[in-house]
């Protein structure tokens, strides 16, 4: 004699429902996969470039800058200058493409020393170039120097410096281009760029911009 099961419902058993084959969820998901790729990968990208190079065309094309119909380079991107008569930037810790060697303001392989703040190797290369700043600007060795002066940036690519750190070169430059030194100043001032919204950031000076605008004068 069988003992019917009292917890087995025979008719909600047969009403429930089976499982998917597995090839439904297979399919399914490569709809989706396929389906957010076009989404995320091709339509979202079109979408905010175009809208990017209507509203902000010269910044979507790279804040690029020209000089006698030719791109020589890049408001947000810095530049390698060393000659006495420009506006020097910021430390760069980037190395060659390769690897094989420093290189700084390669814009091809961005990055930092990631050395920490207590790494000797930090605290040795700032001080260097603290003694390098003021013996290349003319500076006593009391003078105070910009943290952004003798450090590089996350990127290595920074194309502002700070206000006063341009000001401490104004001297060097003036001499190694014959200028007057309030009218190298001039220039720095006419390039610099106050703070965001007027409290966010720092007021910051473009190296490239001031180094054309000084070469424009001659």
């Amino acid at each position: 004699m069988t003992i019917p099961d009292p917890y087995f419902n025979e008719t909600a058993a047969s009403t429930t429902p089976r499982p998917a084959p597995l090839s439904r969820l297979l399919l399914s998901s490569l709809l989706a996969a396929v389906l957010f790729t076009l989404i995320c990968g091709l339509a979202y990208p079109l979408l905010t470039t175009g809208v990017a190079g209507v509203l902000f065309p010269n910044q979507a094309q790279g804040s690029l800058i020209t000089r006698d119909g030719k791109v020589i380079g890049s408001a947000v991107l810095g530049q390698n200058f060393t000659a006495p008569q420009y506006l020097h930037g910021r430390p760069s810790m980037t190395n060659k493409t390769d690897g094989s060697g420093p290189e700084p303001y390669n814009a091809e392989n961005s990055g930092a020393s990631n050395w920490g703040a207590t790494n000797a190797k930090l605290r040795d290369s700032v001080q260097e170039r603290i003694v390098a700043f003021r013996k290349e600007n003319g500076l006593s060795d009391t003078t105070p120097v910009p943290v952004d002066a003798v450090t590089a940036s996350a990127s290595g690519l920074d194309p502002d410096i700070s206000l006063a750190t341009a000001l401490l070169q104004v001297g060097r430059i003036a001499q190694a281009r014959g200028m007057q030194p309030a009218d190298v100043e001039k220039v720095i001032r006419d390039n610099l760029t106050p703070r965001q919204l007027g409290v966010l950031g720092e007021a910051r000076v473009n190296v490239l911009k001031v180094d054309l605008a000084l070469d424009a004068l001659k």
